[in-house]
């Protein structure tokens, strides 16, 4: 009998829970003290990842920044366009988000799957399919304009925290939903 990992978000937010600024901006990441820690690195994190599935914005976002930061994982994303020029490792997928999800678990294997991109991880939290959150707050308020993480939810979702660490000026914190 074959296992599935876990579905996990591993993401960097503001303080008021933006994950970019407008236009989908990330230079608030930028030129933060990020001293040694125990932190869960992003190493660390990909290493335990089988697959990706992120969004659309979120795969032309991290096109546009140049080095493919993902290596040979094989990395889903949910689009009805086409993916032009797309690496060998890269394939569109369609559906909502539990049939997403579980292909993206096939590819995966026993190891986990990295959910990336907001409106995903809005979908995944509501539908009960996120394991695991692991957010990095960035100590910057980016106020009106933002992509927030959180907006469009339309429950609640009941978390526990589950570990926090500091990365230099940085805040990492671990949640995971309450079943």
């Amino acid at each position: 009998m074959s296992t599935t990992g876990r579905v996990r978000v591993y993401l960097a937010c503001s303080l008021d829970g933006a994950i970019a600024g407008p236009d989908h901006d990330l230079s608030f990441l930028d030129g933060h003290s990020t001293a040694p820690s125990d932190a869960l690195g992003f190493e660390e994190f990909f290493a335990q990842i089988g697959a990706m599935l992120m969004g659309r914005a979120t795969y032309d976002v991290v096109g546009a920044m140049g080095a493919w930061p993902y290596g040979d994982i094989p990395v889903l994303v949910a689009t009805r366009r086409q993916l032009p020029d797309a690496r060998p490792t890269v394939r569109a997928v369609q559906g909502d988000i539990g049939t997403l999800l579980a292909q993206a678990q096939l590819v995966a294997g026993s190891r986990d799957v990295y959910l990336d991109g907001g409106n995903l991880v809005r979908q995944a939290l509501e539908a009960g399919l996120v394991d695991e959150l692991c957010l990095t707050i960035v100590p910057t308020v980016l106020g009106e304009g933002a992509i927030r993480l959180w907006d469009g939810l339309t429950g609640t979702t009941a978390l526990e925290f589950v570990d926090q660490r500091r990365m230099g000026d940085l805040l990492q914190v671990t949640a995971r939903p309450r079943r």
